[in-house]
């Protein structure tokens, strides 16, 4: 994927790794809010994905989620297994419908019906848009916009009868954008009106879909975008952390990939049942301050 470098790269230089850099911890709810249901989530082999099939399966739910990447889909998958949770990995690409509707099919062959959707999977390429190639916009809005349509297509058949819950996560990028990012600005924005509509579409059938808008959160989606996968964990840590304190008004820092499936998970459970077609931010105070 080809993107430019993030605003940040460059900090850790002499600077010594201390404090500021550590993140609070989620801790687990302790709660079953899930127990006896069907949880499907996309994108969930790293970062907030995988948090929330984690978490997802803590609380009861048998957990089917897909990626891209085989190797940490059955580490995600062994994971949640050991823990003593249930789930299963199915390789699926969210650009390609045979894949994504294969994804849905295959979960309801194995544990009977779909009650709740997390459809998180996205991408981005960073670049000036004259820079972009039709191709490279193609790609970002059939990952992050067309992706979950697809899911969505899919997925709410299997809801109409019972009902269900459906999160998508769109980003920040939504409300208050920067620079080099017109295609993944474009595809988050996006899912905002979809999910609009389809929650006034499906109301009558029991299905709530709201819109998650998450801030900067520390995934190896942000760091690969910063060209910082091979800076040392330390490092990395530090040059976020300073990064966020001058861009991050509010909190001042970043968020956890935990942090933000919690707030998922709220979203996808019975807690609000009077919560469809809503944009629910959460970025630390990130869009809060005027521009």
């Amino acid at each position: 994927m080809a993107c430019s470098r993030a605003p940040w790269v460059g900090s850790p230089a002499g600077v010594a790794l201390g404090q500021g850099a550590a993140l609070p911890q989620q801790k687990p709810s302790g709660r079953r809010r899930f127990a006896d249901k069907v949880v499907i989530v996309t994108g969930g082999t790293s970062g907030i994905g995988r948090a929330a099939a984690l978490m997802f399966a803590a609380e009861g739910g048998r957990v089917a989620f897909c990626g891209r990447n085989i190797d940490r889909g059955k580490q995600v998958e062994d994971e949640i297994r050991e823990a003593g949770g249930e789930a299963i990995f199915i390789r699926a690409d969210v650009r390609n419908e045979p894949e994504v509707k294969a994804l849905v099919d295959k979960t309801v062959d194995r544990y009977g019906h779909l009650d709740v959707a997390f459809n998180n999977a996205g991408i981005s390429i960073e670049k000036p848009l004259h820079q972009l190639s039709a191709a490279e916009f193609d790609d970002v809005i059939g990952t992050d916009l067309r992706g979950v349509f697809l899911a969505m297509k899919y997925q709410i058949p299997h809801m109409m009868q019972k009902g269900g819950s459906i999160v998508v996560t769109s980003s920040s990028n939504a409300i208050a954008t920067t620079a080099n990012r017109s295609c993944y600005s474009a595809a988050k924005r996006g899912l905002v009106g979809l999910v609009q509509a389809a929650a006034l579409e499906y109301a009558q059938h029991g299905i709530r879909i709201n819109t998650l808008i998450p801030g900067t959160t520390d995934t190896p989606f942000i760091r690969r975008l910063a060209g910082m996968e091979s800076l040392p964990d330390a490092a990395w840590h530090v040059a976020i952390a300073q990064w966020a304190k001058s861009h991050v008004a509010g909190l001042q820092r970043v968020a956890t990939p935990e942090e933000i499936a919690a707030f998922a998970l709220m979203l996808a459970s019975d807690d609000h049942p009077y919560t469809t077609g809503g944009q629910f931010v959460i970025d630390g105070g990130k869009t809060a301050q005027a521009g």
